[in-house]
């Protein structure tokens, strides 16, 4: 079985963004995160804590044109910090799933860490905000997300009206069913699929 620390770290640098990531898949959900948008942190926050990821995270941009860039190149950075510790993905359970709850809202969340990066949803934020954070950048975020991962994403809303509760529920669902794709099963060291490879 694969006992080497699962962890990476990746900065992303362009003309909009300078963002700083380091994680470790097997921690215990201690999070430092800046990004000059408090309710992102907010969420990143507890998106480690559920996923028992340790996660430095930084990121200064152009928030003075709005949060979109930020929110990209983070969802970006996270995601290629994420692929780059699972390396060649040896032992883990490959698949994940949780249905989270969270007072009126209900998120079912299910993903497959296959190498082929698909995202699907039916969250309906578009012009919807919460704590001055634009909630239809939280698809956007989760697209570029599990792109740069190269995994495949479903979301899907049972329930829910208010909108702080909503994106809640999907951050802790995809941290939790990421938590559960991540494990190491402890039966061997081979790549979950017939291909050899993910």
């Amino acid at each position: 079985m694969a006992t080497s620390r699962r962890s990476a770290e990746v900065r992303r640098t362009t003309s909009e963004t300078d963002v700083t990531v380091r994680l470790t898949l097997d921690g215990s959900g201690v999070a430092e995160v800046t990004t000059g948008i408090g309710f992102l942190d907010h969420m990143l926050e507890l998106f480690a804590r559920h996923g028992r990821i340790d996660l430095a995270l930084s990121a200064s941009g152009d928030l003075h044109v709005d949060a979109h860039h930020t929110v990209e190149d983070v969802g970006l950075a996270l995601g290629q910090a994420l692929g780059e510790a699972l390396g060649e993905k040896r032992g883990i359970r490959r698949y994940g799933s949780a249905l989270i709850p969270m007072d009126e809202a209900l998120a079912l969340v299910a993903l497959d860490l296959s190498g082929r990066p698909y995202f699907a949803h039916d969250l309906q934020l578009t012009g919807l905000r919460t704590g001055g954070f634009e909630a239809e950048l939280v698809p956007h975020f989760l697209r570029s997300f599990a792109t740069q991962a190269a995994m495949t994403l479903h979301i899907r809303l049972l329930a829910g009206s208010d909108t702080h509760h909503i994106v809640e529920a999907v951050f802790k669902g995809v941290a939790r069913a990421l938590a559960e794709a991540c494990a190491l099963h402890g039966l061997d060291d081979a790549v979950p699929s017939t291909k050899g490879a993910l």
